[in-house]
Order: structure tokens, then C-alpha cells, then sequence
């Protein structure tokens, strides 16, 4: 697969939706332009919700990022995979590259199995950015945060996957040793006026991009800015190297 991003799309930011209710989930997108960035549901908004939400984002002209990380056996996650490549508005799922080869190849299988249309991108999720290698030797693994990720997302690119969801810290090195192509999309993004809270591996905007990374998902500095159109721009503005128009 050749999932490159396209050097015209200004959409490089994906708003992190993390709500618990459909109205405040769309109070925001009414706050925000859709030519200016994609959004993100996770599991307690879509748990809430439910696949109608997909539906109405997508009418109000978002793409939608679908993060519920599937991880179960491959048939029980191809079903999902399978479930969610049938809703027109989920541009992008994932699934955790941990689950394994026989996984990732349902995973992959089952995003092209819908009738015609377009399918959504399969990116691996590698090493969760709020654990460190503190976090992953109690869990009992010998590799450091920096090497699984680039042996999950090594996986991720030979089962065919889009991508791979990892820290910003992480992206030059799997730029480097995965080549172009293969996208990146990094959260835990953060500009130096905002607070790491529960992230522990963070980045700005600016260098993630200059790092390799493609897509930029951000959650609370925006969706809990008293302007959150103002701190998208500022987000954007970082990103394409001009100064944010904050009118």
C-alpha cells in the first residue's frame, strides 16, 4: 500500500473528540472548520454514541479517525474492522500492532472487503505515548520504548498496514528506517504553553512534522481553548511555518 500523504493537504491536524456526550462533541465541530482539520473518536464518545455519530460528523463534512485500537483474535477483529469500512465517514481506524501478524493480516483483509467503496486507512498502534520504558519493563518487556515501536511498526509495514500511531519521539527514527510511504501519526502533541497532563512522551507541532511525522492528533489544548478555532490556527500556523491567524 502507498498511503503517502499528498503535499497539498492542509488537514495535517486531527482534533482529538474526547467527550462523553454527543452534544458537546458537536458543539465543538461547530466551533471548527473541516478544511482545516479531521477529528478523532475514541472509546468513550463512540461507546456513548454509536456508529449515528460517525454518520453525522461525516455530514458535517469531517473525516473521522475511528480510535478503538481493536485487539482480539483475528476473526473477532476483522468482523470490527469489517463493521467500521462500512460507515462512509471513518477515513481512518486502528488496531494494536501487538495483537499480531495473523491480526494485522485480517485487520488489512477486511478494510478492503467492502463493495466499492473507498477504503479506510489500518494504522497499528505501536507503544501507547503515555508509557515509557519504565512502564514497559514492568510489563515485562526488554525493549525500550524507541525499539518496540520500530519492531511493531516494522510488523505493521510487512502485514501491509497503512501506518502506525507513535510517539513523536519515535517518528524520525521509523521515518528513517521504514521510508516514505508509510505514515506516521503522532499524539502527545504539545506546545510549550500547554500541559503534558496524562502524556509522557511529548512534542510540538513544528518539530513532530520536521521529525516525519504526517498527521498531528491533538486533544485538550484545543477542545478546552477558550477559542478553539483560534488554537487550531495556532496549531496549523506552527505546522506551515507562519504566524496563527488568532481575528
Amino acid at each position: 500500500m502507498d498511503a503517502k500523504i499528498e503535499p497539498d493537504d492542509t488537514r495535517r491536524i486531527i482534533v482529538a473528540l474526547d467527550f462523553a456526550t454527543e452534544r458537546a462533541a458537536l458543539d465543538l465541530l461547530g466551533r471548527l472548520d473541516p478544511a482545516k482539520c479531521r477529528v478523532k473518536v475514541g472509546k468513550e464518545l463512540f461507546t456513548a454514541c454509536g456508529p449515528g455519530l460517525l454518520r453525522e460528523i461525516h455530514r458535517r463534512g469531517f473525516a473521522t479517525f475511528l480510535d478503538l485500537k481493536f485487539h482480539d483474535i483475528p476473526n473477532t477483529v476483522a468482523g470490527a474492522v469489517r463493521a467500521a469500512a462500512a460507515n462512509p465517514g471513518v477515513w481512518m481506524l486502528n488496531v494494536h500492532a501487538s495483537g499480531g501478524r495473523a491480526m494485522l493480516d485480517a485487520a488489512v483483509a477486511a478494510s478492503q472487503s467492502q463493495n466499492g467503496s473507498a477504503r479506510p486507512l489500518v494504522i497499528g498502534v505501536t507503544v501507547l505515548t503515555s508509557l515509557n520504558d519504565v512502564d514497559l519493563a514492568e510489563l515485562g518487556l526488554r525493549n525500550r520504548a524507541r525499539e518496540q515501536a520500530l519492531a511493531l511498526a516494522r510488523l505493521c509495514l510487512e502485514a501491509g498496514l497503512d501506518g502506525v500511531v507513535c510517539s513523536a519521539a519515535e517518528a524520525a527514527l521509523l521515518r528513517r528506517e521504514l521510508g516514505p510511504g508509510f505514515l506516521l501519526v503522532t499524539p502527545g502533541i504539545r506546545r510549550p504553553e500547554d500541559g503534558k497532563e496524562d502524556q509522557k512522551r511529548t512534542m510540538g507541532p513544528a518539530e513532530a512534522i520536521a521529525a516525519g511525522a504526517d498527521y498531528l492528533v491533538v486533544g485538550r489544548p484545543v477542545t478546552r481553548a477558550e477559542n478553539p478555532s483560534a488554537a487550531l490556527e495556532s496549531f496549523c500556523g506552527e505546522i506551515h511555518g507562519k504566524a496563527p491567524n488568532l481575528s
